[in-house]
């Protein structure tokens, strides 16, 4: 799953971007875009090592894509930059807060991008339907099916309404899987400050429209890394830093993609795995190799709260809190399974 950093020119995106994944942005792909890896905070994974003193050790990771940034001037400039968003399965949207610049506005502006992006798809779509739909053809019947779903889609985004919390139908899922909807993704609203000290309406009242924000001088935090590690402590708090922006943001991502993590542990990998919330045991066993899934037995499954709380798998079972599971079990976060199998 890749979490797309958007945003306007000169917002600090790829600022963010290196704050999270340690790379520097590169100029020669100003245009495409970057993808970078970034580590997810986990106090749970955390633990299991230090239960299982694994001989390797696996975090979880997310993929980021630092996307070209939208031109604010010119925004017939915007399509092919809009284009290479729609690759993203979550928008970060970095907003400017430190030299001067309105986020209000910014925000308000970017979202008027995106209506306009997912409004020409549609309306692209509906205009070929309605000329096809005319001809006699074996698949008329499914060219109107199609039409009629997309129709109510179009007339939301021309309101300058998002989709992202309009209910779709089947149809209308299948009818718009290959455009890919910007205003149809999860957003999480990422404030660039100057500094620690920032005036929070702004955020206030994102916050209560029911968007997750992160407000943060991410420049900041980015200088203290560059520092020798003996001077970051004293830097930091001078510049009122109390806590990592960038962890913040991480564990904010993480929510709104509505990933869940689970575990694999023995003493020669603590292993952390990203699953789709929801998902069941079978997608869990193929998601760490397909031959798991192909010959799955069963799931013996232990919550790590239980693991951390007692300290072994032995006591865990001794306590009869290890359960079996088939195929169909919905994985939840936090669970450690053991996959049994035969290929």
């Amino acid at each position: 799953m890749k979490i797309g950093l958007v945003g306007y020119q000169g917002s600090g995106k790829s600022t963010v971007f290196q704050l999270l994944t340690g790379l520097a942005p590169d100029p020669a792909r100003a245009h495409t875009g970057q993808v970078g890896v970034a580590t997810v905070p986990d106090k749970r994974f955390d633990s299991l090592v230090r239960i299982f003193n694994p001989k390797k050790q696996t975090p979880a990771r997310i993929e980021l894509f630092d996307t070209p940034g939208l031109n604010r001037e010119s925004h017939s400039a915007n399509a092919q930059r809009l284009g290479v968003i729609r690759e993203a399965a979550t928008l970060v949207q970095v907003v400017d807060a430190f030299s001067g610049s309105d986020p209000a506005t910014d925000l308000r502006a970017f979202e008027d991008d995106l209506l306009l992006a997912d409004l020409q798809v549609v309306s692209n779509r509906l205009q070929r339907l309605e000329k096809d739909a005319t001809k006699p053809r074996p698949d008329r019947d499914e060219l109107l099916a199609e039409l009629e779903a997309l129709r109510p889609i179009a007339g939301r985004l021309e309101s300058g309404e998002p989709v992202r919390d309009m209910p779709f139908t089947d149809m209308q899922i299948r009818a718009t899987r290959s455009f890919a909807l910007l205003t149809r993704k999860n957003r999480l609203i990422c404030i660039n400050t100057a500094d620690s000290d920032y005036d929070t309406a702004v955020v206030d009242s994102l916050e209560q429209r029911g968007y997750t924000v992160v407000a943060a001088p991410f420049g900041l935090e980015l200088e203290v890394q560059a520092l020798p590690e003996t001077e970051r402590a004293q830097f930091a708090a001078e510049m009122g830093l109390r806590s990592s922006s960038g962890k913040r943001l991480l564990e904010a991502i993480f929510q709104v993609t509505d990933l869940i993590t689970f575990y694999t542990c023995d003493e020669k990998e603590v292993h952390a795995w990203l699953l789709q919330r929801g998902a069941g045991a079978l997608e869990a066993a193929d998601t760490i190799h397909s031959d798991l899934a192909r010959g799955f037995i069963r799931a013996e499954i232990t919550k790590t709260a239980d693991l951390i709380r007692l300290g072994s798998e032995r006591e865990v079972k001794a306590a009869g809190l290890q359960h079996v599971e088939g195929k169909d079990y919905v994985v939840q976060d936090g669970d450690e399974i053991v996959i049994r199998f035969n290929v």
